[in-house]
């Protein structure tokens, strides 16, 4: 049974993530349109349905599915396919550590909602995410293109110097949960929204965003593929489900980002003032975890949106602004945040005990 519940795990939480795809694209397509003030994708339709032009996500599928796969004539052809792969699997892999409800107890069974529960979930999540700037790096160089290795090497660069801030910014986490399994981080925070860890590290919730729209290249942090100075960046010869993976990988990252900030800042799939002992109290224990997944999603969806209003909103910085930003204003705040937890902790333990 145990085999079997894995196998379902591994199967349904990537799907989640390739769920979230097509409705986020849709949600940039329309959020777009809204705050541009026009009306969006309302053309594709399937029988006269337009869906409010979510059609449009097939339309995008079956164009890019039938285009010519094109590898250019003195690329590294091995690297060029493995490339994309590197960077779409690696966001998929991050996810498998975080927790989307609350462990169920059936029979003898404990069943957790998570792919792998492990000690060392937080850093798993840090060192598998820093893998995505090889994929990133190597389809640059492997195109054999000028603009698509400058893509490649502005990518590596950026997320190097926004990788520091990040772990940084979890020191404190770490500090305050004195733990680093994400199961327990999302457990310390309680079901009182002022207990989250947003609510007690401010700096590093702040800190931590910033970082987020650096890996994933997402405006205005979107240099490595701007295409006012290098066409499309690290992806300028990929075209047909290549160029895909890369498109599916920038959105997966806005989920599993999304999914990572709710679980260590926001009480993950805690849902405000209804602690599991006391939805057990008055629902069948099966039907808390559905519950609680859904209050996860919710909050997710509410980060996916943020991402998307954020790129239609503010322009995109030049790149001297970038690693300013990075290695002056990010890594400086997140040491003098590291400072002041220890403080505050120290304070705490040391006159009201």
């Amino acid at each position: 049974m145990t085999l079997a519940i894995d196998i379902v795990k591994v199967i349904a939480i990537p799907s989640i993530i390739l769920t979230f795809i097509p409705v986020l694209i849709w949600w940039e397509r329309k959020g777009a349109a809204y705050i541009q003030d026009r009306r969006g994708p309302n053309r594709a339709s399937i029988l006269g349905f337009k869906c409010g032009g979510f059609f449009h996500n097939f339309a995008d599928v079956l164009k890019l599915f039938f285009k010519e796969d094109i590898i250019p004539t003195k690329a590294d052809k091995v690297l060029f396919v493995v490339a994309p792969m590197i960077v779409f699997f690696v966001v998929v892999a991050t996810s498998a550590v975080i927790p989307l409800a609350a462990p169920l107890m059936i029979k003898d069974h404990l069943i957790t909602f998570q792919i792998a529960d492990i000690n060392i979930g937080l850093i798993y999540i840090l060192a598998i995410a820093s893998l995505s700037v090889y994929g990133v790096l190597l389809a640059g160089w492997s195109s054999n293109s000028a603009y698509s290795l400058f893509g490649g090497l502005r990518a590596s660069a950026q997320m190097i110097s926004y990788e520091v801030a990040m772990g940084l910014a979890l020191v404190s986490v770490i500090m305050y949960a004195g733990s680093v399994r994400l199961d327990e981080i999302v457990l310390l925070q309680g079901t009182k929204f002022w207990d989250w860890n947003f609510a007690r590290e401010p700096l590093a919730f702040v800190i931590f965003l910033t970082c987020l729209f650096a890996e994933a290249n997402r405006n205005p942090f979107d240099l490595p593929e701007g295409e006012s100075e290098l066409v499309a960046g690290f992806h300028t010869e990929y075209s047909s489900m290549k160029f895909a993976l890369f498109f599916m990988g920038e959105y997966a990252h806005m989920v599993v980002g999304s999914m990572i900030l709710v679980s260590l800042f926001f009480g993950g799939w805690q849902i405000p003032f209804a602690s599991t002992e006391l939805l057990n109290g008055f629902l069948p224990s099966f039907v808390v975890p559905f519950l609680q997944i859904g209050c996860f999603i919710t909050k997710t969806l509410f980060f996916c949106w943020f991402f998307i209003w954020v790129r239609w909103t503010l322009p995109r910085f030049r790149y001297d602004q970038l690693m300013g930003l990075g290695w002056k204003g990010m890594v400086p705040l997140a040491i003098i945040n590291i400072i002041f937890t220890g403080l505050v902790l120290y304070a705490g333990a040391t006159y009201f005990r």
